[in-house]
């Protein structure tokens, strides 16, 4: 797809959120890559109403963790799948439109969340440049 040209129509920009959720996956070093092989990332428009944002934030969610980190012990005997959320219309609004921006907002997104996912808090995403 031509980052130059505006893209028409919401599928549109589902179809470049899953282009480049699935660019980054690909270049992940192997180890993780074979750790996040199973995970499931979603490209949703919104999150839920009963969905947490931190007190104080006053951004808009682009993006959620769900389940037990990669080596997390279970806690329960029905636990949730891991699962990467991200939120198309959030991204989308962040990058005001722009498909390079968009392209970006997806990748540092899903790179913070697979953080999530292998165990980093939001220091160890900091220090990382994924906060």
């Amino acid at each position: 797809m031509h980052e130059d040209v505006q893209l028409n129509g919401d599928d549109a920009w589902y179809a470049l959120a899953d282009d480049e959720a699935c660019a980054v996956r690909a270049s992940l070093p192997p180890d993780i890559r074979a750790r996040v092989a199973d995970l499931a990332v979603t490209l949703d428009p919104f999150p839920s109403p009963d969905e947490e944002i931190e007190e104080g934030d006053d951004e808009a969610l682009l993006g959620l963790f769900v389940g037990p980190s990669f080596g997390e012990a279970l806690e329960t005997s029905d636990p949730l799948p891991c699962a990467i959320r991200l939120f198309v219309e959030n991204l989308r609004d962040e990058a005001e439109d722009d498909p390079v921006r968009f392209r970006q907002e997806v990748r540092t997104t899903l790179l913070h969340e697979i953080g999530h996912y292998l165990g980093l808090d939001e220091d160890g995403l900091a220090e990382r440049g994924l906060a």
